[in-house]
């Protein structure tokens, strides 16, 4: 009977011995929160290259995106209470390859995909965007430093093919183009959204400032920035206007001047009403989406006149009294899902 345990054991090693335990994956992760709120030198260098080549990636957002990580989904306790919500087993007996294809918008925007793979024990097989590679795979390489056998649960692919799942983030055009590819799998495909304030005009000034930072946050790229703004009929725009202006500054990097001169110079020789604070333009428009140094506003009389908005595909997030609290967008925590899908019951289904 000893021997027959004993060769049990060894054949749960060989099936096993390799694999994490939940509450190993769960320390590695706390080692990989202090490493990342850190200074090492080959990670100051990493994040420094991710701002030289890509100029929307400015090193105040990338050291947002890191610390929105370290403080919100990186905690021992976070995640172990988020993974016993789920059920999520010690190790899988039958761990899935699931195809991760990432976007590119904001500094490490698909970091919370590779997270619920990791966490569900799953493998992770991922396509970087080329806009945002350099962090990830700098983050992959410190975890498998940090523990070898990561590197059989991560992997990095230019294509990716024979998967179990996918999950895949991009634009509606791109959006079509994984429907046909990876429809016949189990699939989360993500598609183009933004977020929308709801101003009833009793904001205090703070909450002014902090509707400001939802709004200009990564230059407004992501898509829980604020774009839309839903505002009382004859509101005064003064206000907000100026609360702004403290990102005025915007107007040093030479990607976002280009965008205001050149939307700025279209509403102008397009005779539309507009308004604007020397680095910021409102303008009246019924598309949540605005571009770049653009924030659309629509009246309402009545709060009857917004129900629609909580059935609006097109809206990530809801900011305003009795919604998100002004400041809170882009602070998402572990159970804020993309799209509102549950990606962590997605990949406990597989």
């Amino acid at each position: 009977m000893v021997l027959f345990g004993l060769l049990n054991l060894h054949l749960q090693y060989q099936k096993y011995g390799r694999q994490m335990i939940l509450q190993e994956r769960i320390q590695i992760l706390n080692k990989l929160s202090a490493y990342m709120a850190g200074n090492e030198p080959a990670w100051a260098t990493a994040k420094e290259r991710a701002a030289r080549e890509n100029p929307w990636f400015a090193p105040e957002f990338i050291e947002k995106a890191v610390n929105s990580i370290t403080n919100s989904f990186l905690d021992p306790q976070l995640l172990a209470n988020w993974a016993s919500k789920y059920g999520v087993p010690d190790q899988q007996s039958q761990p899935k390859k699931v195809g991760l294809v990432m976007a590119g918008n904001i500094p490490l925007v698909g970091f919370h995909d590779f997270l619920s793979v990791f966490i569900s024990g799953h493998t992770a097989v991922i396509k970087p965007s080329s806009k945002d590679e350099i962090l990830i795979k700098h983050i992959v390489s410190e975890l498998i430093k940090m523990d070898g056998r990561i590197s059989e649960m991560v992997f990095f692919a230019p294509q990716l093919a024979g998967l179990d799942a996918y999950i895949a983030t991009g634009s509606n055009n791109s959006s079509r183009y994984f429907d046909y590819y990876f429809g016949k799998f189990p699939n989360i495909i993500r598609r183009n959204r933004t977020s929308v304030a709801v101003i009833d005009g009793t904001e205090t000034a703070a909450e002014l400032d902090l509707l400001a930072d939802d709004i200009q946050s990564y230059f407004g790229l992501g898509c829980r920035n604020v774009t839309q703004l839903f505002v009382p009929t004859n509101y005064d725009f003064i206000p907000l206007l100026t609360a702004l202006k403290k990102y005025e500054y915007y107007l040093d990097f030479h990607k976002y001047k280009h965008n205001y001169d050149y939307h700025l110079a279209l509403l102008i020789m397009g005779n539309k009403y507009y308004m604007n604070n020397d680095s910021l333009v409102f303008t009246e428009n019924e598309s949540p989406f605005s571009p770049v140094s653009q924030v659309h506003y629509q009246f309402y009389s009545t709060p009857e006149q917004l129900s629609h908005l909580n059935q609006n595909t097109d809206i990530q997030c809801i900011v305003g009294h009795g919604c998100i609290p002004f400041g809170s967008a882009q602070h998402p925590s572990l159970t804020d899902y993309a799209d509102g899908t549950d990606t962590l019951a997605f990949l406990q289904t597989l």
